[in-house]
């Protein structure tokens, strides 16, 4: 999670995207209690490569993500990669803990899966059919096997995305590999380490990969996508019976749609709220209607009417402004 997040910006200038809030809960924590359930065995460690606080990473990062390992009774280490050099040179970052069975993944996605990690299995990629694979790295196939990694293909060779979810068997010989890389200087495209070679180097050693594909991949690369993944998620909650709405709200002539989550302490007055909306911790909306959208903690809202919208933490919005004081990057639409 050592990006910025500069496609989410403004949303990314204060809050690291992989902590910003889905129905209430951050993107990186559910996607960890995701790879738990996929998993299947108990995680020792977690290890979280952020970067540095000159790129937008606030001081408080470290602790909020070692609360989030210890969510699920592991040990949380937190690395810093000072230059983003790389998928591979991130992940070096954590070449202290790679020993063992292992998974890597990357923070600015969202994934479910309907089955179990064989342990036998030297390793699993998780992919995704899309329509343009020009933007991904792609893997090829036989009888269920991978035969080939290919970083963001200039022409067509496979639809199969890898979706930044990778599972290994052995962290050690990963890490002897990214070891090798970094040591002789050996980049990839963009001159950078990347992963994608590693895995064909493990491959021509032996390695054998099977694809592990997911039922749903929901992107937050950028506000559009993110608010649809609020929906999904939404849904998602709803199926598995999930208490959404805080006992502590106070509605006031107002409405809730389901499904919709509903932070702590929020008071909601003369409005119509959902469906598919968060709304998080002390916010306050007045007279206002808001459908299919994201609004993080302690914002006040007034006469508004909202749909698909993103709205940060600590913002007042008023629909009739006449005065308006927004910061670089900021959309009014």
């Amino acid at each position: 999670m050592a990006g910025i997040g500069s496609r989410l910006k403004p949303h990314t200038l204060t809050v690291p995207k992989p902590l910003t809030l889905i129905a209430g809960k951050s993107i990186v924590e559910r996607l960890v209690a995701e790879i738990v359930t996929v998993v299947g065995q108990d995680i020792t460690d977690i290890a979280f490569i952020i970067g540095p606080a000159s790129k937008g990473f606030p001081l408080d990062t470290e602790k909020q993500l070692i609360k989030i390992a210890q969510k699920f009774g592991a040990n949380g280490s937190v690395f810093v990669q000072e230059e983003a050099l790389g998928t591979a040179h991130a992940v070096y970052q954590a070449r202290t803990l790679l020993k063992g069975p292992c998974v890597i993944a990357f923070a600015d996605t969202l994934f479910k899966a309907d089955f179990s990690i064989d342990k036998e299995t030297d390793g699993i990629i998780w992919v995704k059919k899309v329509k343009n694979p020009k933007a991904f790295g792609v893997v090829k196939l036989k009888e269920g096997i991978i035969t080939d990694f290919i970083e963001k293909p200039e022409e067509f060779v496979s639809d199969l995305a890898i979706i930044g979810i990778y599972y290994f068997k052995s962290g050690d010989q990963l890490g002897s590999e990214i070891d090798y890389l970094i040591d002789n200087n050996i980049t990839g495209k963009g001159g950078e380490f990347q992963l994608t070679d590693v895995l064909e180097t493990l491959k021509q050693k032996g390695a054998e990969f099977k694809p592990g594909t997911v039922t749903d991949w929901m992107d937050n690369g950028n506000k559009e996508v993110t608010v649809e993944t609020n929906k999904k998620v939404l849904k998602y909650e709803r199926q598995a019976g999930k208490h959404l709405v805080s006992d502590s709200v106070v509605l006031v002539n107002s409405e809730i749609i389901a499904p919709c989550y509903i932070g702590e302490g929020v008071v909601i007055t003369n409005s119509t709220i959902g469906p598919y909306v968060s709304l998080g911790d002390n916010s306050k909306v007045t007279d206002s209607t808001i459908t299919d959208s994201l609004i993080q903690k302690n914002s006040i809202i007034k006469n508004a009417n909202l749909d698909k919208a993103m709205i940060g933490n600590n913002v007042v919005f008023n629909g009739n402004f006449t005065r308006v004081s927004l910061g670089d990057f900021s959309q009014l639409e």
